[in-house]
């Protein structure tokens, strides 16, 4: 149960009005507070007893306010790009992460290639957002399509929890190498390292469940020259699980030259993600976001 009343936030401040749950002069108010903020806010209670013992939970009158919103260090060093933003508010930054860019730096270097992140800290110190850069989850250097970031600490804590309980919904489109069945439906191994590769995950029976649900869109050609379009959407998060899944059935990625897929089809592997799904922190809706095909995905497209 999440909060779906009015809000407004007032510079550090989250300010609510609870109602009488939490306002009815025979109630202890600090217990009333506290049993709203746990059980109707559902305020994680990690944060609550931070902001009970730092004092930032305020009742006054009707209104009640949280000091959700403090000034953060980026924690990052911001170098500009052009970020293009699909989604944003308060709680939640989504942006599209372009192919042959990482997330974020490799390691405790920072003065390596430009990742998303680093373009993300321009983009708050542009626009006044006092917040670290935290990203939700992450994609492959080559794949394209929507990352989420949240802007604070509340928002971090929630959408963490639902990636836990793989409650944020990816859907993703591919181009593959071979023709795809229609009852081909559900991938289903499980992925560990590949002890010969660094870089490399595999099946294999010792790894961890991994389980990836494909549905046939489009199929161009015949025999060994045949390419299929498919949709996929993950059930488990795995490092390289659509990519190993694909290779394994079959049907490598097109351009995907670490798992069976050959560098003349494609300059990258064929993978983009193309649909975002999570529930809003604060008030529970569903926000969807759409990430349109990046344009050499749709050139390659358009070709076959």
């Amino acid at each position: 149960m999440s909060w779906q009343g009015g809000w407004k936030r007032r510079g550090p401040w989250l300010e609510v009005t609870p109602g009488r749950e939490v306002t009815d002069g025979e109630k202890n108010s600090a217990d009333a507070v506290d049993q709203w903020l746990l059980n109707r806010l559902e305020l994680p209670e990690k944060l609550w007893r931070r902001l009970r013992h730092e004092k930032e939970i305020e009742l006054t009158g009707d209104r009640l306010r949280l000091a959700l919103f403090p000034v953060m260090n980026l924690g990052i060093t911001p170098r500009w790009y052009d970020l293009k933003v699909l989604y944003e508010d308060d709680f939640c930054l989504v942006v599209h992460k372009p192919a042959g860019m990482a997330v974020h730096p490799d390691g405790a270097v920072q003065d390596g290639p430009l990742t998303l992140d680093h373009a993300v800290a321009s983009y708050y110190e542009m626009n006044g957002i006092h917040a670290a850069v935290r990203h939700v989850h992450r994609l492959d250097v080559d794949t394209t399509g929507p990352v989420l970031y949240a802007k604070n600490e509340f928002a971090l804590l929630k959408l963490d929890k639902q990636m836990r309980a793989k409650d944020i919904g990816r859907r993703y489109v591919a181009l593959v190498r071979g023709k795809v069945p229609p009852s081909l439906r559900t991938l289903d191994w499980p992925i560990g390292k590949d002890r010969h590769h660094k870089q490399r995950r595999r099946v294999s029976p010792t790894g961890q469940k991994a389980v990836t649900h494909i549905e046939l869109g489009e199929v161009w050609g015949s025999g060994s020259s045949a390419v299929s379009l498919v949709y996929l959407t993950l059930e488990t998060g795995r490092t390289h699980q659509i990519r190993v899944h694909l290779s394994h059935a079959g049907y490598p990625l097109l351009g995907d030259v670490l798992y069976g897929g050959r560098a003349t089809d494609f300059g990258r592997q064929a993978l983009h993600g193309e649909r975002l799904t999570f529930c809003h922190p604060l008030s529970g809706e569903t926000i969807t976001v759409e990430d349109a095909w990046p344009d050499d995905f749709q050139k390659l497209h358009k070709q076959l």
